[in-house]
Parts: structure tokens; C-alpha cells; sequence
């Protein structure tokens, strides 16, 4: 038994020492979307462990980020962008140190861009033949009585999409032009949701609800053509670039202050940029991928790119967002 126990014991000491993947988390909003073996690779070439955490969307993600940051839930962060990516600076969560960049279509300050996307107006194609109404040419027109109770959109205050709409309405149309439209629409019956989830899937018209415009993706009808299996060869659905109407949106990944993991969570913010995970990004979230020269799925010929978007500058985003969006709810919700 002697032998036997001390075999054990020197077989044990010889055996090499097996270590537990090392956990680098990231946190991420809650639209974001890979295949289950995205990290697979990054994972085996760094013997680590990646932790997804969800944490609401892209205002929210910032918000629960900042409130946090004594003691960091993460490590790095995917879902910061062009509306928020100042404000999680200010507010102390990004590491003074970012990994390098690869060349991007467009560039996002303090983090490394991932993807990109326009927001515009959704209109359901069936309902606009099926009433014979004129679609809409400006967003003056959206509040003329032919167009009452058609429009869906989502509260700035708690969504990106609505954000981004609205600073587009601003830039495109000049502050107080954009409000008093507003207060036009109001009156004209726009449906305020809390987030683009609800607004598309739960008031178009398309999916069963009673608007058949939406404040959406311009890749939106990509995506109803790939998720129909075959049943479209042209969406049901198109897009309006109206002036003051399209947001070009740019999200992206950083590393978080005070990560337990700072050099893992550089590599997995520039793994981010790499080839498989920015040829996935276009099916599987629906946006455009940031790094150049990345093939397109061929869906992708259903997502008509605009000529122009209405951005205001990142800095006047952060000096006015909180206040413009406080005059929104002013005068479209109180």
C-alpha cells in the first residue's frame, strides 16, 4: 500500500501543473450579437476564458459602467458610441491607454472602432401600396394630417436609435426648427416606445402593429430578406433618407479603468477588429463592419448605404445631449 501511495504521490508531482483558464470579462448591450465560437480562437491562443455580460442598452450600458466604476463589472466594454463614448470618458470608466486601431471606415475617439450603421426611417412597402399614400419626402411632411398615427419612435432618453434620430433632427434642421417639429408631431400622433425592439417588432405595421414607419436601420430590410429563407427576393420594407433623418452611427470597444485584466482586455478590444469577428458582425447584428477592405455577405445588396447623414460633432453631442434630450421629453411626452 506504501509503494502504491507513494507512486501516486511522485506521479502527482510530475504531472504538469493544469491552471484555469484566466476570465477576461466583457460587458456589452444588450443587442449585441456573435456566433457561439466567435471567442473560440482568441480564447485558445490566449488560454482564457471570455465573459459576455449583458447590461441594457447603449445608454444604460454606460450608465450601470459609471456607477460602477469603484469596483469595474468588466474588464472591456463593446457598445460605446458616437453619442456615448464621451460621456463614459468623463465619466472615468475608460483606461488612459487604448490598443492600437486598425484602419477604419470611421474612426471612434478614446476606443477602437467595431462597426458602424445608419439610422433612418423604416416604412412598410405592403401598407403604403395597399392605403396608395404618397410616402413621405421630407420630415415636414411627417407631420402634415395625412401622415397622423403612422410614425413609431423610440424614447432618446433610453434608446441609441431614438438618440441618434434625434441629434440628426438637430444638426439637419437647427435646434429650434427640430423642437417646434416635434411639438408638430406630437400633435400629429407619433407613438414614443422605450426602445427600437418595441417600436419595430411590436408597433410596424410590418410585424402586426398599426405604424407602418419606423425610426430604424438602414439595414433593416437586409435583414428581413435573410430571415425570410428564401420567401423575398426584394424586402418589404425600404428606407427614407430624409434630410435631417439619417444618423450615421459608430460603435466600438475599450478597455475598462481598473480592469483586473488590462493587457487580456487590449487583446480582446483589437480581436474585436479582427477578420472572423468583423466578417460576422453584418448577419449577426446587423451593421456595417468598421474595418476596411471587409467583405460584405451578399444580403447585404438589400442595405442601401445613404449619401449623406446629419451628425453633430462628438464634443457637441456631449455638451448638449442631457439637455436636449431633457426638452424632447419636455415637448414630446410632458
Amino acid at each position: 500500500m506504501k509503494r502504491i501511495l507513494l507512486a501516486a504521490a511522485t506521479a502527482a508531482l510530475l504531472m504538469p501543473a493544469v491552471q484555469a483558464q484566466t476570465e477576461v470579462r466583457l460587458a456589452v448591450h444588450k443587442s449585441f450579437s456573435l456566433p457561439k465560437d466567435a471567442f473560440a480562437a482568441f480564447e485558445r491562443a490566449n488560454d482564457a476564458k471570455v465573459s459576455v455580460i449583458k447590461a441594457g442598452s447603449g445608454n444604460e450600458l454606460v450608465n450601470k459602467l459609471v456607477l460602477s466604476r469603484a469596483q469595474p463589472i468588466a474588464d472591456a466594454v463593446y457598445g460605446l458610441d458616437n453619442t456615448t463614448v464621451l460621456k463614459a470618458k468623463e465619466g472615468g470608466i475608460l483606461a488612459a491607454a487604448q490598443p492600437p486601431s486598425a484602419a477604419v471606415t470611421a474612426a471612434l475617439p478614446h476606443a477602437a472602432a467595431v462597426d458602424t450603421g445608419y439610422i433612418a426611417v423604416n416604412y412598410d412597402k405592403a401598407w403604403f401600396a395597399k392605403n396608395k399614400l404618397p410616402l413621405p419626402q421630407s420630415l415636414e411632411d411627417l407631420a402634415k394630417p395625412q401622415y397622423k398615427d403612422l410614425l413609431a419612435m423610440p424614447n432618446p432618453g433610453l434608446s441609441s436609435t431614438g438618440l441618434g434620430f434625434l441629434l440628426a433632427n438637430i444638426q439637419g434642421m437647427g435646434e429650434k426648427q427640430a423642437f417646434d417639429w416635434w411639438a408638430k408631431m406630437r400633435a400629429n400622433g407619433v407613438k414614443v416606445t422605450k426602445d427600437w425592439s418595441e417600436a419595430y417588432y411590436t408597433e410596424f405595421s410590418r410585424n402586426g402593429g398599426s405604424r407602418p414607419l419606423v425610426v430604424g436601420y438602414a439595414s433593416s430590410p437586409a435583414a428581413e430578406v435573410h430571415y425570410g429563407k428564401g420567401k423575398f427576393d426584394t424586402p418589404p420594407t425600404g428606407v427614407l433618407f430624409l434630410k435631417g433623418g439619417v444618423f450615421r452611427q459608430v460603435e466600438g470597444a475599450a478597455v475598462l479603468n481598473g480592469a483586473k485584466q488590462p493587457a487580456l482586455a487590449a487583446k480582446l478590444v483589437q480581436y474585436l477588429q479582427s477578420a472572423p469577428v468583423q466578417k460576422a458582425v453584418p448577419t449577426e447584428m446587423w451593421v456595417y463592419p468598421a474595418v476596411k477592405n471587409t467583405p460584405l455577405p451578399d444580403v447585404f445588396k438589400h442595405a442601401r448605404a445613404p449619401q449623406h447623414s446629419d451628425n453633430p460633432s462628438e464634443a457637441a453631442i456631449a455638451k448638449n445631449q442631457r439637455r436636449w434630450v431633457s426638452q424632447w421629453i419636455r415637448v414630446v411626452l410632458k
